[in-house]
């Protein structure tokens, strides 16, 4: 048994698998999406739905319906600076991807827009309709917030989801703690160079930085429980060019994801006590500089089982699992401190035989059926939330 949405949102899949193919093969970065956003725009427009796209950032805001209440529908849209693999026939050529599924998101929020446009008049309320930028460089929310997205109508709940390429289409994830928390961070480590054939006359950043990659691992295997959630990784690390030089410097760069306040707290003060220390050991400097720092994606108790209880009756055959906490990071959870939110996964598996990549990967694909199931899901939540605060 499938709900009304459902059903329309099945028969609106050709345009669904258009819209997504083309952001798939255009795909741009950070906060920086005009023609990404452009489409956005001009398909709105053609839905008769007014938007507004920021100039700052290249978000696209549009509004629904009339109301005291107001919900926020929430998409990411940029991609990934990696070339794709992925084999598809509209696989993109700019070495750029969407390997994180921002193509499959934004057009499921194109989707509700659709549905939700088709039946204006029976909403009780608004909703904002919010395509953001900047998600993979943890700066998208933030700013779109900083522009007043929460305001003008005020947002009283913010829903969100992300395509899940290793889970079955038809299954929806959900968690009170979906995503972790992410400080992303720089290690410069200064020496001085010499001839490979003398190096007592210079330091080594080269030695150094390998010693503090190596110290840092033990935090987590030496100071904190077995039982503590926490990731710490280093997952650049570059120094030197000739095989005959002693480099003078070093650079690595890593991060840091957990869920508890207080281990990141207690983890991010001993990076940086360890890369200074471990440095002068071996008579170099360390220099530690945030990158990012962004927190966990937390959901709201009583929103979040409402929200399990709704996506249930989008269609009975779906499978809502208490299945979501992960150790990636998202900084839609710069909403989840401001208003009560929800985030949940939405199955997306390709099949066909195809092997199972995850996201990030660029062999990565995703099963365009998630498509209807995502655009029925959101524009489900987003009528029944307004209706029960009638």
């Amino acid at each position: 048994m499938v709900n009304k949405y459902f059903g329309e949102a099945a028969s609106i899949k050709g345009d669904l698998v258009s819209w997504r193919r083309h952001i798939h093969q255009n795909p741009e970065l950070g906060l920086d999406l005009p023609e990404t956003s452009a489409f956005i725009k001009a398909e709105l427009e053609k839905m008769g739905i007014p938007c507004k796209v920021s100039e700052k950032n290249s978000h696209v805001v549009a509004l629904l319906g009339k109301g005291d209440k107001c919900i926020m529908l929430r998409s990411d849209m940029d991609a990934l600076p990696m070339a794709e693999e992925s084999g598809e026939e509209f696989a993109s050529t700019n070495g750029c991807m969407h390997a994180c599924g921002h193509d499959m998101h934004a057009t499921v929020l194109l989707g509700a827009a659709r549905l939700l446009k088709a039946h204006e008049d029976e909403l009780k309320g608004q909703v904002k309709l919010l395509f953001q930028s900047g998600e993979e460089v943890f700066k998208g929310a933030q700013s779109a917030i900083d522009e007043g997205v929460l305001e003008d109508p005020k947002v009283d709940a913010a829903i969100s989801a992300h395509m899940a390429s290793a889970f079955p289409v038809g299954g929806i994830g959900w968690g009170y703690f979906p995503m972790s928390a992410v400080y992303g961070f720089r290690i410069d480590v200064a020496g001085k160079g010499t001839h490979g054939s003398t190096p007592e006359k210079g330091v080594s950043a080269m030695n150094a930085a390998v010693h503090i990659y190596l110290a840092l691992q033990e935090l987590i295997a030496r100071e904190i429980t077995a039982s503590t959630e926490a990731a710490l990784t280093i997952g650049r690390f570059e120094s030197g060019k000739a095989n005959n030089v002693i480099p003078a410097s070093a650079v690595l760069e890593g991060t840091l994801r957990t869920f508890s306040p207080e281990t990141r707290d207690f983890l991010v003060a001993r990076i940086t006590e360890v890369a200074e220390a471990v440095a002068k050991a071996y008579r170099a400097e360390a220099a530690v500089t945030v990158v990012s720092d962004c927190p966990a994606t937390i959901n709201d108790k009583a929103l979040t089982d409402e929200v399990v209880e709704i996506c249930k009756s989008v269609n009975s055959d779906f499978q809502v699992l208490d299945v979501y906490h992960a150790m990636g990071s998202e900084d839609f959870a710069f909403f989840t401190d401001k208003v009560p939110c929800c985030y949940i996964g939405i199955g997306a598996l390709y099949g066909n035989g195809y092997p199972v990549y995850s996201e990030h990967n660029p062999k990565v694909r995703f099963n365009e059926d998630a498509l209807v199931v995502g655009s029925a899901t959101y524009a489900t939540i987003a009528d029944e939330w307004l209706s029960k605060r009638a």
